[in-house]
């Protein structure tokens, strides 16, 4: 039997988002630092007669692998839009490490990974910014999760601006298992025109450069949600005491809520905190992904 082909779909993180305009079509244009933890969903697959998807692990309950799976429609639109790229058909395993509906991009990132994946099996050269296109029509997240690396994502997300450098940090990610729908959390804003990102730092290499910046930035999206789900504001505002903590906020529409630090220790220390005073949340520490080479 073939051994399996694998690739990982790192948890997305919004360190910063700006909510900038309200557009005609409806949706709203952004700005925001994204960064991949080393906290992962695993895509792997094996060839097979025909394409299929298994999803196992401790957050699948519930979801669903069929046609609407966001990792089959990466598949389906792949193969119609090179449809001899990949001679065989693939079995998919998902393994969803990672909280739904939870802030970090998990749904988007397994499409990346899926796309990647295809990629990896491809016959044919495959141009980046025609995958982007069809990385962007599967959902706004899923071009940033195709470059998993340190960025700055403007327009509904589709307009990337990958970062040279950025400074080793640790995260800490903490989920109170309450999902917490992007759509709500927009109906709840109350201003749609907020002034963008400042300038970053350059070159930000410097765990105090990106502290400095970060002081000067928001989630947006974070007082909608907390209305919504106050447990988030209460987990900002413990993890805030932690011991080295040089930030704690809100991740995208929520509910995850991460905090940032200069160490392993520091930030795993501070994992034990919070397993302590809330058993029941996601509790997970990892270091930042950092630029690729």
């Amino acid at each position: 039997m073939a051994d399996p082909i694998i690739h990982i779909a790192p948890a997305k993180i919004n360190l910063a988002l700006h909510v900038t305009r309200r557009r005609e079509d409806g949706f709203h244009d952004l700005e925001s630092l994204v960064v991949f933890a080393a906290l992962a969903d695993e895509l792997e697959a094996v060839p097979d007669t025909v394409d299929s998807l298994t999803i196992v692990g401790p957050f699948s309950p519930g979801l669903a692998s069929g046609d609407t799976n966001l990792v089959a429609r990466a598949i389906a639109a792949f193969r119609a839009r090179w449809p001899d790229a990949v001679a065989t058909g693939l079995a998919l395993r998902l393994t969803k490490n990672l909280p739904v509906a939870a802030g970090i991009g998990g749904g988007s990132a397994d499409a990346a990974a899926a796309l990647r994946l295809m990629v990896s099996q491809s016959g044919q050269a495959i141009a980046m910014s025609e995958l982007s296109d069809l990385a962007a029509r599967l959902g706004a997240d899923v071009p940033a999760c195709l470059v998993s690396a340190p960025l700055l994502a403007r327009g509904v997300g589709e307009l990337l601006e990958p970062l040279p450098e950025f400074p080793e940090l640790h995260i800490l990610l903490v989920n109170p298992m309450v999902p917490l729908a992007t759509a709500d959390v927009f109906r709840r804003l109350r201003a749609h025109d907020n002034y963008p990102l400042p300038a970053l730092p350059s070159p930000l290499t410097r765990p105090v450069q990106l502290g400095i910046w970060l002081a000067e930035t928001r989630n947006d999206l974070q007082p909608p949600a907390v209305k919504l789900v106050p447990v988030i504001g209460e987990i900002v505002d413990h993890l805030a005491l932690a011991q080295g903590c040089m930030l704690a906020r809100m991740s995208g529409s929520g509910a995850t809520v991460f905090g940032l630090f200069g160490s392993s220790g520091q930030a795993h220390q501070a994992a034990q905190m919070m397993r302590a005073q809330n058993p029941e949340h996601w509790v997970a520490a990892a270091p930042l992904l950092l630029p690729h080479a």
